[in-house]
């Protein structure tokens, strides 16, 4: 079982000791590391935006009442198809992109409960599209360019 995946009603959320030892100190340089990962959010959305629209493909959307999280930077695909192409691509270019969250009336307890009664083709098209980009506190900046480069290359 991945971590993503959904099997049963409830949630377990404990955490091991050494965990709780790194999200503490990760707590404590919450505001640098913020920094951190909007600088390479703001890198990869600045490199990625003329070609998105030159390959139509989406970049994500930060309504101006929001506050973003960076927690990832993801790409929204014209197709499964090409989505598909480009995670294989990019793998042959020894970069790991992965695509995003099954939806959850897809999941096995989903099915269980009956999700799979509901048509949800905005969901499910959305889901088939979505590719994540390598996103890490510590990636560094020849490793964006040379991700980038390689997105430019596709």
């Amino acid at each position: 079982m991945d971590k993503y995946t959904w099997v049963d009603k409830g949630s377990s959320y404990v955490i091991s000791d050494i965990l709780a030892a790194f999200l503490h100190a990760q707590l404590n340089e919450i505001d640098k590391i913020q920094t951190k990962r909007k600088t390479i959010w703001d890198y990869y959305y600045e490199q990625l935006k003329d070609w998105a629209i030159a390959n139509d493909v989406r970049l994500p959307i930060i309504p101006e009442h929001c506050q973003q999280a960076y927690h990832m930077f993801y790409l929204l695909m014209p197709s499964l198809e090409t989505r598909t192409h480009f995670i294989n691509y990019l793998k042959e270019n020894g970069i790991s992109a992965v695509f995003h969250y099954l939806p959850l009336h897809k999941s096995d307890m989903g099915r269980k409960l009956g999700g799979e009664q509901y048509h949800c083709p905005v969901t499910e098209n959305v889901s088939n599209r979505l590719v994540r980009l390598p996103f890490f506190n510590d990636i560094t900046e020849d490793e964006l360019k040379f991700i980038i480069k390689i997105i430019h290359n596709f």
